[in-house]
């Protein structure tokens, strides 16, 4: 009877065989928190982020960092309003303080600055052009179908299909798709930024 363990003993064998921590995990369980709150702060906030940076050891100030820009690039996103592009130039503007290597920084930013444009430019013109097929072929598809049911006396009138239910369920469908290509590629763009140094 002596060998049967209790629960609590062998509870504690399994504690004894999980590695335990390095100082290294250590610090950065508590300091990539920080660099996230410090993140959030300069984004809510008129806050110089490199000032608040500088007060931190350089040894800790990596673990910050890694927090900050965790933040930082999870609120990049397609200029789709002008809260958007506010926000996405805040957030370029942190990133460039807090990383080191600024001309892999810059090479990025130029890459989603492109992106940016051509969403806005040529990707606005696509999106009318869909919007306005899609419209079209909706009114077309509404048009038949009250035909069969009325007869001659769906001659005159007029729905407005923007307001139906199904076509914004088919526009949203067709926009997801457009921006698909563009949320993609940014993607891509943004985990490049959290590899940078």
């Amino acid at each position: 009877m002596a060998d049967i363990k209790s629960a609590y003993e062998i509870a504690m064998e399994k504690v004894d065989k999980i590695p335990k921590a390095t100082g290294e995990e250590l610090l950065k369980w508590k300091y990539t928190p920080e660099g996230e709150k410090l993140a959030a702060n300069y984004l809510r906030e008129d806050f110089d982020i490199a000032a608040e940076l500088g007060k931190y050891s350089p040894d800790i100030a990596g673990y910050i960092v890694t927090g900050a820009t965790t933040i930082l690039v999870r609120n990049i996103n397609l200029p789709s309003s002008d809260i958007f592009k506010k926000t996405n130039k805040r957030v370029m503007d942190g990133i460039k303080v807090i990383k080191k290597d600024k001309v892999t920084i810059e090479n990025l930013f130029s890459q989603i600055r492109r992106l940016f444009s051509h969403y806005s430019e040529q990707g606005e013109q696509q999106r009318r052009q869909a919007y306005q097929q899609v419209k079209a072929t909706f009114e077309a598809k509404l048009q038949q179908a009250i035909q069969q049911q009325m007869g001659q006396n769906a001659a005159g009138l007029k729905i407005d299909v923007e307001k139906q239910p199904q076509f914004q369920e088919e526009w949203h469908k067709i926009l997801n798709q457009l921006e698909s290509q563009y949320i993609k590629l940014l993607e891509e763009y943004k985990q490049q930024l959290l590899e940078a140094k």
